[in-house]
């Protein structure tokens, strides 16, 4: 059984920087992404990444502000948050599935996160 457990989430300021973890437990697994759901907003798409990490994706609200990681051998995949703005403010969820491509719609995604809150002050 696959389980997913975010953390790193906070209440920073505009212009802040935080790094999400999402620890994987299970069998291995290739595609996994970042999204995020907004109060009274329907989840949106992040980040994602292959297994190897050659291959990323962007949302571009976020292109150039964060950078999605993952470190196999920890079965860990990151977000590095930076130059954070307060429509950042959200509830990050990850997500990972089997297959090798990349990914970027939710509904192709098997496994889901409890998410990790980010609260971000102007």
């Amino acid at each position: 059984q696959v389980q997913l457990v975010e953390s790193g989430g906070g209440l920073v300021q505009a212009g802040d920087s935080l790094r999400l973890s999402c620890a994987a437990s299970g069998r291995t697994l290739y595609s996994m992404a970042w999204f995020r759901q907004a109060p009274g907003k329907e989840r949106e798409f992040v980040a994602a990444i292959t297994w190897s990490g050659g291959n990323t994706y962007y949302a571009d609200s976020v292109k150039g502000r964060f950078t999605i990681s993952r470190d196999n051998a920890k079965n860990t995949v990151y977000l590095q948050m930076n130059s954070l703005k307060p429509e950042d403010t959200a509830v990050y969820y990850c997500a990972a599935d089997y297959t090798r491509a990349l990914l970027i719609f939710a509904r192709n995604y098997d496994f889901w996160g409890q998410g990790t809150q980010v609260t971000v002050s102007s």
